[in-house]
């Protein structure tokens, strides 16, 4: 898709959802709302908190059925880019009308499902295609298991995603043999981490800060980590809000030049906002 985000960059929010309630839900899905999250709703969130740019990411429980977000970013294409849930096998031709509604990735949400053999040619098939879109697949599921996920996904040289910390027990620990490995490949690997949803891991701040600093460590020289809202927080609706998370991020990142990158320069880059290669 030609860019047509002409919003000068002030703040992305990497990870937030829209739906309502009277969609079509998926069979298999754990969670079903009760209310509406609009994108009207949510580009008032963005206004007041001076952010230009959105992230929409397809909830879980709307399973492939991605036309609610696809109308969305069809209305706002100046200022929001989406994140779908895709069956492996789709068709190209598919793939390419997601590309102009404004798709940029796409998401494997493995929370509570059984994982499957990465390194089968479907998979190979769907990642490498991906990665020749320079789209980028987003993975939630701990970080106790990505070692089983990872390595035959970033062969195909996709960036990969990684939401909510990586959903650490409190804290990432390098003593954990699983988040000590995961870690290691943070400096040679295209892996990005969001900032979000410290509340779905029960971390404090002070973890989610001590989190931080071994991502920053691991990294080296720079950073992948982006921010998001996880805004309307399904499940969580009724213990923070998106004006809560935005000023978390304030106390997680104290310092004005992380927030810059965190919140602009490292996601204009990953999803090439404003041009950015």
């Amino acid at each position: 898709m030609s860019s047509t985000l002409t919003h000068t960059i002030t703040g992305v929010d990497s990870h937030a959802h829209i739906f309502e309630q009277t969609l079509a839900f998926a069979n298999d899905r754990r969670y079903a709302p009760n209310y509406d999250a609009t994108v009207d709703t949510y580009l008032g969130h963005l206004d007041r908190g001076g952010l230009s740019h959105g992230m929409l990411v397809q909830p879980s429980f709307l399973g492939t059925d991605n036309r609610y977000l696809l109308e969305a970013l069809r209305r706002h294409p100046e200022r929001l880019r989406g994140t779908a849930v895709l069956d492996p096998s789709i068709e190209p031709e598919y793939l390419d009308d997601l590309a102009q509604a404004g798709i940029v990735s796409v998401r494997l949400n493995l929370v509570g499902r059984e994982l499957e053999d990465y390194a089968t040619p479907r998979w190979q098939s769907f990642f490498a295609d991906m990665a020749r879109r320079g789209w980028s697949v987003e993975i939630q599921r701990r970080l106790d298991d990505l070692e089983h996920i990872l390595p035959p996904i970033l062969e195909t040289g996709v960036s990969v995603v990684i939401d909510h910390f990586g959903l650490p027990s409190g804290e990432i620990d390098p003593v954990n043999l699983a988040h000590g490995t995961f870690l290691s490949r943070l400096a040679f690997d295209d892996i990005w981490i969001k900032l979000s949803a410290t509340y779905r891991s029960r971390s404090t701040p002070a973890q989610a800060r001590a989190s931080i600093e071994r991502l920053k460590d691991a990294y080296g020289h720079g950073d992948s980590l982006i921010w998001g809202s996880d805004w309307p927080h399904t499940r969580f609706e009724h213990e923070t809000t998106f004006e809560a998370q935005f000023a978390l991020l304030a106390t997680l990142l104290p310092d004005t030049t992380e927030r810059q990158r965190v919140l602009v320069d490292n996601p204009a880059r990953l999803f090439k906002l404003g041009g950015t290669a």
